[in-house]
């Protein structure tokens, strides 16, 4: 068939490579526009881009996608199906209807559970044994389309959203070429989605990053392994932002107040919280690198009774 490819982030690579090693044709890309990056804002090439030049496929970076100069230039690609991961927009009746044999896409979480843009990180901060990958045929809701296949992937206990994410992406590539190739067979029925048993996963932004002191100690790691690489889980010390990337909970009984450092040793700070103590054992703050607290300790003065919060503390 002749396939065109919809993604833009690294979640998306393993899909067009799997697509790229299978008997089909992906006869072109799209991918969001080049993105300014670090420090000097240079313009960076999503990696989707970058698979696909390296394949020698013609890449569209469309500013906005309901337009009929991007639906023609759609059209002139012929496919006879599109697959989509992670592009970041919702596509819209005339792309969908475009091709024979519909829209696909691969979906980060097994629906109807965490629907939306950040279905990887809010597994995490859920404290989710499992998730998975979805494939749908896509209509215009937020990943409310029905159901091809399903695959169940472990979480482990020390799991991060970054750690999580390429072990999905590639689950996600190999149940792509699995579902394009039952579609071809005529062996895959559409399911319909239970309404009733969804959740949301909406797109995280960099204040969900702030750390409330009040909640559980377990509900904190959870959100802090959720928040890891971005937006990154962070608390202040009057004016000094703390990064926090590694925690590790406690249930102990404790009267302080939510955000009070009741420990301090070699290896971690002890913070209470609304329920049990939370152990910091990495740190970073402003100007520096990631750094366990141990390291952290040589050069920060921290001791009993100081407050952790929001700048205003």
């Amino acid at each position: 068939m002749r396939i065109v490819f919809m993604g833009t982030p690294e979640f998306a690579v393993p899909s067009l490579e799997a697509l790229l090693r299978s008997d089909d044709h992906v006869v072109g890309v799209v991918s969001q526009p080049d993105r300014p990056k670090g420090r000097g804002q240079q313009l960076v090439a999503p990696p989707v881009k970058l698979v696909a030049e390296r394949a020698g496929i013609p890449v569209l970076q469309p500013l906005k996608i309901r337009t009929p100069e991007f639906l023609q230039a759609l059209t002139s690609w012929q496919p006879d199906l599109i697959a989509v991961a992670a592009y970041g927009r919702i596509l819209h009746t005339p792309i969908l209807t475009l091709p024979p044999k519909g829209c696909v896409n691969v979906h980060g979480s097994l629906l109807p559970k965490y629907r939306g843009a950040a279905p990887v990180q809010w597994a995490v901060i859920n404290g989710e044994i499992e998730t998975g990958i979805t494939t749908m045929l896509m209509d215009e809701g937020m990943d409310t389309g029905p159901m091809l296949l399903q695959e169940r992937l472990g979480i482990m206990k020390d799991d991060t959203a970054g750690t999580l994410a390429p072990r999905l992406a590639e689950l996600g590539g190999r149940l792509l070429v699995e579902t394009i190739a039952q579609l071809k067979a005529g062996t895959l029925m559409p399911k319909k989605q239970d309404d009733g048993q969804a959740t949301m996963a909406p797109l995280l932004k960099k204040e969900d990053g702030l750390i409330d002191w009040t909640m559980s100690a377990a509900s904190l790691a959870n959100r802090v392994r959720g928040l890891s690489p971005w937006p990154g889980a962070y608390t202040f010390l009057g004016e000094e932002r703390w990064n926090i990337w590694r925690v590790v909970s406690s249930k102990s009984a404790m009267t302080d107040k939510p955000g009070t450092i009741v420990a301090v040793d070699k290896q971690s700070i002890l913070v209470a919280t609304g329920e049990g103590l939370l152990d910091v054992q990495e740190i970073q703050t402003a100007n520096s690198k990631r750094m366990p607290v141990s390291q952290f300790l040589t050069g920060h003065k921290v001791t009993t009774g100081m407050q952790l919060g929001s700048r205003d503390v």
